[in-house]
């Protein structure tokens, strides 16, 4: 077969190709929009609390009582637990993070949490539990109630429910706590699974399974009463020395009780005291106007781009211009799939990234102009040319633009996280739609046949003199 007709055929395959990628696009449009009209759909795009509105808590750690090793842990076992308790709330996209500071020589350990779309802050402080403590505690002149014991396993179980008489209690020594409770489970069957019956795991950690070990020894036959936020929760009596660090709560229990036992467990197994030292709201409408403000300075940089490119370039441009149209809805796609919570310099990072996106076209276009000034070449080939010159430096200057959003993602703080991720994935996205899409695009456009028409339309002011080479498009 003619090698013109095999360069006619290829060409053909690839203007099919762009007609498939504009049809996609259409429909990705489409999906875009009314996912986003639709109050009902679950891709909407989330935004983050500068955005949206919100409530901003601090909470302060008490760490008195911990020595400095123990801090850092401590802190991230308290972080787990309350965006655990965040998360129930059902709130999109919640942070929450620790810090540290140090005012006077004095060292603050808290923990930030935000909460987008919340407005009641009070109603999100009692969900979450300020300070939640839970305790144990011997009860003196100790009469039956629940009762820890041994099963053949080495699993600590307990028998009876639970009690409301919560006086004539006193600490243990060591004191108990929920800064040494793991977790706490529902579990059917209890640890021989030989009945239905829902029972309750409560899990202790090294430290917290050595005290418990030693009170059970010391106090055989007492009563070990379960205290959360100074009320009583749980009476159980220790039939024996318990070694292991697991306890198995049972008593009858309705399955409504025994869950209700494990998240009080779970809800007061704070590693240290906490408590709310700070409360913002941030007011949906200055979050509006900001979201409003971004979106609007994006449109208007991406209409004087696109009619930089276009007078400057002339059908190449035109073509950057749709390429970037198509990039633009897979990002917000990447967006509500993920999905990415907006900032506002989350915002920026995106924008920044389409500026990226038109620096790769504007070398590929540079390239194909230089290549277009030898006559002897066809359209498809100068095209393919100038995009593989121009790949190198692409290449090199998105993968430095990466590795600068890894960085900042992971050692920065949470307004450079926001930026971080939308400019990473930019960069990313932007350079692949500029080697695949754009190329696609060009190649459609320019065919096979050199033409007077297509140079002034690929180059304007190049001059080559008369020679072109004509071909079969």
């Amino acid at each position: 077969m003619p090698a013109g007709l095999l360069s006619c055929n290829k060409v053909t395959k690839i203007r099919i190709t762009a007609i498939l990628i504009l049809i996609a696009s259409v429909a990705l449009g489409f999906f875009v929009y009314n996912t986003e009209i639709d109050d009902e759909s679950q891709y909407h795009l989330q935004y983050g609390l500068d955005l949206s509105g919100g409530a901003h808590l601090v909470y302060q750690a008490d760490v008195s009582g911990l020595d400095s090793s123990q801090i850092d842990p401590a802190m991230s076992s308290l972080r787990d637990i309350i965006e655990q308790r965040v998360n129930a709330l059902g709130v999109s996209e919640p942070l929450v993070q620790v810090e540290e500071s140090s005012i006077s020589g004095e060292t603050y350990h808290r923990l930030i949490v935000e909460l987008p779309g919340v407005q009641d802050v009070e109603e999100a402080k009692a969900q979450i539990g300020e300070a939640p403590l839970l305790e144990f505690k011997l009860r003196r002149n100790s009469t039956s109630g629940q009762t820890f014991e041994l099963n053949d396993d080495g699993v600590v179980a307990t028998s009876s429910v639970t009690s409301s008489v919560n006086d004539n209690y006193e600490s243990t020594e060591p004191p108990l706590t929920g800064r040494f409770v793991e977790s706490a489970q529902v579990q059917f069957g209890g640890s021989n699974g030989l009945s239905n019956e829902p029972v309750v795991l409560l899990n202790f950690d090294k430290e917290g399974g050595e005290i418990f070990s030693r009170i059970t020894q010391e106090h055989t036959g007492e009563v070990l009463g379960v205290f959360l936020d100074g009320e009583l929760i749980s009476s159980p009596v220790i039939q024996q020395h318990i070694t292991g660090g697991t306890a198995q709560i049972s008593g009858s229990f309705t399955t409504d009780e025994a869950l209700e036992l494990r998240d009080q467990l779970n809800l007061g197994a704070l590693p240290v005291p906490v408590e709310v030292v700070s409360e913002q709201t941030v007011g949906a409408s200055l979050g509006q106007t900001v979201k409003e403000r971004g979106i609007e300075a994006g449109i208007i940089g991406l209409i004087v781009v696109s009619i930089f490119l276009i007078l400057w370039y002339r059908l190449p441009g035109l073509v950057a211009v749709g390429s970037l149209a198509i990039y633009i809805l897979l990002m917000l796609l990447i967006f509500k799939l993920i999905p990415v919570t907006l900032t506002a310099a989350g915002i920026a990072g995106f924008i920044l990234s389409i500026g990226m996106a038109v620096d790769a076209n504007v070398l590929i276009f540079e390239r194909i102009k230089e290549e277009l000034g030898n006559p002897n070449t066809s359209m498809r080939d100068v095209v393919e040319e100038g995009f593989s010159r121009a790949w190198p430096s692409i290449r090199d200057a998105n993968i430095s633009s990466i590795i600068t959003a890894v960085i900042l993602f992971y050692i920065g703080t949470t307004l450079t996280q926001g930026f971080a991720v939308t400019f990473g994935l930019g960069v990313l996205v932007s350079m692949l739609t500029a080697i695949s899409i754009s190329r696609t695009f060009l190649i459609a456009v320019a065919g096979e046949t050199r033409t007077k028409i297509k140079h002034a339309l690929f180059a304007p002011g190049l001059r080559t003199g008369n020679e072109f080479n004509e071909h079969t498009d």
